[in-house]
């Protein structure tokens, strides 16, 4: 591809709020997936475009030059609807491990490519590979092998499926680019797109632990990745769902899975009786979503009624079963799961005084999660599946002294005492009650 201006003109006029056109962009993304282009100006470029942001048309075009990057799947020998849900992250947001088992026990085709760890937030991926076996790369004939067979398969980026964003996500994850709407939309449509998708339902995080901290930035991109995917061919909800405190009562890879197959088994087996109540419901109404964009129901109602029945009835869980086996993960540690939760240390931080708990300061919470090792600060880094954080108490709760707070998992050489000091400073305890947030801020952004 011949264009008229060079590398650092490209940066200058992403810096500058100078329109970029396709072509531009599409050899920028070119020269960056072949190494052309240096990380430290592909960092750059990200930079200017958390600061100046996109036009409809550049992110439009940014899109499609990711998807085109690498190879796209289309499944045409797959039958059925094919949909899927994505999430922009939050603190215990384990709803895909329970999502795409169950929309496939409905009827549907979910090709999911999941993502890792980014900033404060958990991934998807770094959850099911904590199951021993569980492979999340697969070449395109076995992905699809899986999606017919199962009706869903959750996989990682390949180095031959948009590998553009491959590049730009983890370098965004360690460049403080991450809350940008042609980012975000690009780096999601891009992936779902390229997965053979014809579906989309959007869980936009809003609240303190999210990307977007407002109900307006996530209209905002709500309504841009809607526009975006339209243009692609693409059927997209948006749901907006709080995130001022974590989803569920874990935050941690092992756990999280472990929470999952609670839901999955409608069983209550954490030592401890805590119970799931908003990660059940997110998950129904999204995959009462997924089943309407499918067309599988009429309507939103039927989709619950149908998703509830086949969490009820064992179907869900079968099909999580028959995933992980299809994707070489060990059957046993799912029967078993509290067995393979192997952190070194394991400490009860109790309440200092009671009260109500008024406030969870979540994106601190993601942070300290990092710190005992369960997410990264560098490209590659390794992570330990078996820290996490059990929170007993949510917003609104009521709290009496010595009451467990939290129960940390670490990892032997953790600084326990750093840890329960920012936790404390983390989860307020007022007097007066104040009432949990709405889980479901708003249904289907229009």
């Amino acid at each position: 591809m011949s264009i008229q201006v060079s590398v650092p003109q490209i940066i200058q006029k992403k810096r500058d709020e100078t329109p970029l056109t396709a072509e531009e962009i599409r050899y920028f993304v070119e020269g960056a997936v072949k190494g052309e282009i240096p990380d430290y100006q592909v960092s750059a470029f990200l930079m200017a475009t958390y600061f100046t942001g996109m036009s409809f048309e550049e992110t439009a075009a940014l899109t499609l030059a990711m998807v085109e990057s690498g190879e796209q799947y289309h499944h045409t020998n797959v039958k059925g609807p094919k949909v899927d849900k994505h999430s922009t992250g939050g603190i215990g947001d384990k709803v895909s491990l329970i999502l795409a088992p169950l929309a496939a026990a409905c009827g549907l085709k979910v090709p999911m490519m999941g993502g890792r760890g980014l900033g404060h937030t958990g991934g998807t991926i770094d959850k099911l590979e904590a199951i021993p076996g569980y492979r999340t790369v697969l070449e395109k004939e076995e992905f699809t092998k899986i999606l017919q067979e199962v009706g869903c398969a959750i996989i990682s980026q390949s180095a031959k499926i948009v590998p553009a964003d491959r590049k730009f996500y983890a370098l965004r994850d360690v460049t403080a680019t991450i809350e940008s709407v042609p980012l975000i939309t690009s780096s999601i449509l891009s992936k779902k797109i390229a997965e053979g998708a014809n579906g989309l339902v959007m869980d936009i995080k809003v609240g303190n632990g999210a990307f977007m901290k407002s109900k307006t930035e996530a209209v905002t991109l709500a309504k841009t990745l809607r526009a975006v995917a339209k243009k692609s061919g693409m059927e997209l909800r948006a749901t907006l769902s709080n995130m001022d405190q974590p989803l569920g009562y874990s935050a941690g890879n092992a756990i999280e899975v472990y929470e999952c197959i609670e839901v999955l088994r409608n069983e209550t087996l954490n030592p401890y009786g805590l119970p799931s109540t908003d990660l059940r419901e997110l998950t129904i109404h999204l995959a009462a979503q997924m089943l309407e964009v499918g067309k599988v129901v009429k309507n939103l109602a039927e989709g619950r009624k149908l998703a509830t029945l086949k969490l009820k009835d064992g179907s869900a869980w079968k099909k999580f079963k028959d995933m992980v086996a299809a994707q070489g993960g060990d059957i046993k540690t799912l029967d078993e799961p509290w067995r393979y939760i192997h952190a070194e240390k394991i400490v009860e931080l109790k309440a200092n005084k009671k009260g109500y708990v008024t406030e969870m300061k979540t994106e601190e919470l993601g942070r300290i999660l990092i710190e005992l090792g369960g997410g990264r600060n560098k490209v590659n880094e390794p992570i330990d599946h078996s820290v996490g954080i059990f929170f007993h108490k949510k917003l609104g709760s009521m709290i009496k002294a010595n009451d467990t707070l939290v129960t940390i998992f670490a990892k032997k050489n953790s600084n326990l005492t750093q840890v329960e000091t920012k936790i404390r400073e983390c989860i307020k305890i007022s007097a007066t009650k104040k009432a949990a947030p709405k889980l479901i801020i708003e249904a289907n952004v229009k």
